[in-house]
């Protein structure tokens, strides 16, 4: 989890994993100390308290549904236009639903995890693609006649960079949220000579959730199916063992 002043020059662009006084902290427990409470937490409405429906449905936005919407938004989502999305995690997922909100008429998810393309399509996914690296690319290629005017790298390796860049549409941009992990090597003249943008970084969620929070209260926005797994704090090894096996998508925590 990310903490931020909320008053340095970087909280006020909107990006608070960048603050001057801020930092990350981590780890479960019953109870946190907030650094900079003020312009780090974001107070939920109300009404919504002792909603345990709702309650499941705001707590991704404090991460993954927050990353989702950043890899659309870096990559410059549209209306009317196609998306792809690389990745099918709890951030890929929420990417498909991000891109859903923001208009894209066409989205495509390449992903091959056992019932995740389920829900992807109730997110809002119009295609989905199993293949990976060079079929994978042929197989947007094709069916998009050159390419997704919007790419969501959702993963952080070197293959799914190497896709994404290789499925982009001349002009179009890819939102690199995925933490790198192999990704050293970018195909530079391929976005030299297509006119192709990359923008990446950490999510600066607390610059979204007020946006994503009104929606989810207004139950125009719902990315619990990504929390699939619930835990107490003695299960949280387990919890973690089983998205490590692709056993789980998200686990949620509870006392």
């Amino acid at each position: 989890m990310a903490f931020s002043d909320g008053t340095c020059e970087f909280c006020g662009k909107g990006l608070q994993t960048s603050c001057f006084e801020g930092g990350f902290w981590g780890g479960q427990a019953e109870a946190v100390w907030a650094p900079f409470a003020d312009g780090t937490l974001v107070a939920i409405p109300h009404e919504v308290e002792g909603d345990e429906a709702m309650l499941k449905a705001i707590l991704p936005l404090t991460d993954v549904m927050s990353t989702g919407h950043h890899a659309a938004v870096s990559a410059g989502v549209q209306k009317g236009k196609t998306a792809a999305v690389l990745g099918d995690g709890a951030v890929g997922l929420c990417g498909v639903l991000a891109a859903k909100r923001l208009g894209a008429e066409r989205i495509i998810i390449l992903g091959r995890h056992e019932k995740r393309p389920a829900i992807a399509q109730r997110f809002g996914a119009t295609d989905v693609v199993k293949s990976r690296d060079e079929q994978a690319v042929e197989e947007v290629i094709e069916m998009t006649k050159g390419g997704a005017e919007s790419v969501l790298e959702c993963v952080g390796t070197e293959s799914s960079m190497d896709t994404a860049i290789k499925i982009i549409r001349p002009g179009g941009a890819v939102g690199f949220v995925g933490v790198p992990h192999g990704s050293g090597s970018i195909n530079l003249s391929r976005m030299f000579m297509s006119n192709i943008a990359l923008y990446s970084g950490v999510a600066p969620a607390r610059a979204y959730i007020p946006e994503l929070l009104k929606d989810t209260v207004a139950g125009k926005l719902d990315s619990s199916a990504v929390l699939d797994i619930t835990v107490d704090l003695n299960g949280v090894p387990s919890g973690y063992a089983a998205m490590d096996n692709r056993e789980a998508i998200k686990i949620m925590v509870q006392p």
